[in-house]
């Protein structure tokens, strides 16, 4: 408490305001909002544990700093020069709720069992600098369309590759989220020579927990270093656009449910299908709610031809696209055209 209190004193004013220089700091980065996290306790610098470190913490660290977004929690020791033996570890177990004007307004604790490899580390946005390492885009390349491919990130108008060090199927699904595809079903190096990339290597040690809107949200190294080569470039294949509709109605938000795959409509049997299933179908399709139809409403519309695509699908009713539930493979089902689901929403 009185290590707090001390730092509370110490930088108590808002960024912008400060008479003399925040008492944080990023060190060995590329540029003044990327490095190893350092703080500062009567006149001298320490780092700061990893314990309890996340994109939150980051985003006060950048903002104490006037630096933009928070982009990644790396490991302070992936920069050089590393923290010296002599030099401390001031604190841990920092829990900051983000909307805190600096770091010495958060939770935290006394450092008591962290050695310098637990030192935390951030990546802001450079306002200074017109070369911000946030990539602009993502893309699947070299493959056969845009959702199989090897994947590259775009810099300042140039296609960068990424490492497979570090990349997971986690990191694999936000890439397939981000371009509009269906499930990742693949992630791996691509090691033969037509399908490994020719540019830089941009991204390496990507950690994403899977549910990130965009790649570009994802901790990772520090940008633009690596010592990757071009056979550790990561390849990903994602499962084509999920769509949907309902037919055999006379108003788009009620019919037979089909969804499309390799660019063949099909559709979806009722086995274990329910009230959530239904609420995931109407919030994709833009519909409103479920009207919960009866089984009479629902074989109204007749039974489909062709495939039949998915079989045992659940939801938890949350989801926003069918895409995010569970279902068995593509095309493998036991069922008859006798029992297509149809959807019936408010519309």
């Amino acid at each position: 408490m009185a290590l707090l209190f001390s730092l509370i004193l110490a930088i108590c004013t808002r960024p912008g305001f400060l008479a003399s220089s925040p008492g944080v700091r990023l060190v060995g980065g590329l540029h003044r909002c990327e490095g190893r996290v350092e703080v500062r306790q009567n006149g001298q610098w320490g780092t700061v544990c990893d314990d309890g470190w996340d994109i939150k913490d980051v985003a006060v660290v950048c903002r104490e700093l006037g630096c933009g977004a928070a982009n990644g929690t790396p490991s302070g020791i992936l920069y050089e020069p590393p923290a010296e033996n002599e030099q401390k570890v001031f604190i841990q177990e920092v829990s900051c709720t983000g909307t805190e004007d600096t770091l010495a307004q958060c939770e935290q604790e006394e450092a008591y069992n962290c050695l310098h490899n637990e030192d935390a580390g951030a990546l802001c946005e450079n306002p200074e600098s017109p070369l911000s390492p946030v990539p602009e885009n993502v893309r699947l390349a070299d493959g056969p369309g845009h959702c199989k491919g090897r994947v590259e990130v775009k810099h300042q108008n140039r296609w960068y590759s990424v490492c497979q060090t570090g990349w997971s199927l986690r990191a694999a699904k936000v890439v397939c989220r981000q371009l509009g595809c269906g499930r990742a079903v693949l992630t791996q190096k691509r090691c033969n020579k037509p399908a490994q990339g020719q540019r830089s290597i941009w991204l390496s040690q990507m950690s994403c927990s899977g549910r990130e809107a965009t790649l570009q949200d994802c901790p990772s190294g520090p940008w633009g270093k690596s010592t990757c080569i071009h056979d550790e470039d990561t390849w990903v294949e994602c499962e084509d656009p999920f769509d949907l509709r309902l037919v055999g109605g006379d108003k788009l938000c009620s019919g037979r449910l089909e969804v499309l795959h390799k660019g063949v409509w099909g559709s979806v049997c009722d086995d274990n299908w329910g009230e959530k299933e239904d609420q995931v179908v109407c919030k994709q399709l833009d519909c409103g709610k479920s009207l919960s139809p009866s089984f009479k409403d629902r074989k109204s519309y007749g039974p489909g031809v062709g495939r039949i695509w998915l079989d045992d699908v659940r939801c938890l009713g949350e989801e926003q696209s069918l895409e995010q539930c569970q279902h068995r493979l593509w095309g493998y089902h036991d069922c008859t055209h006798q029992e297509d689901v149809a959807v019936i929403c408010s519309g």
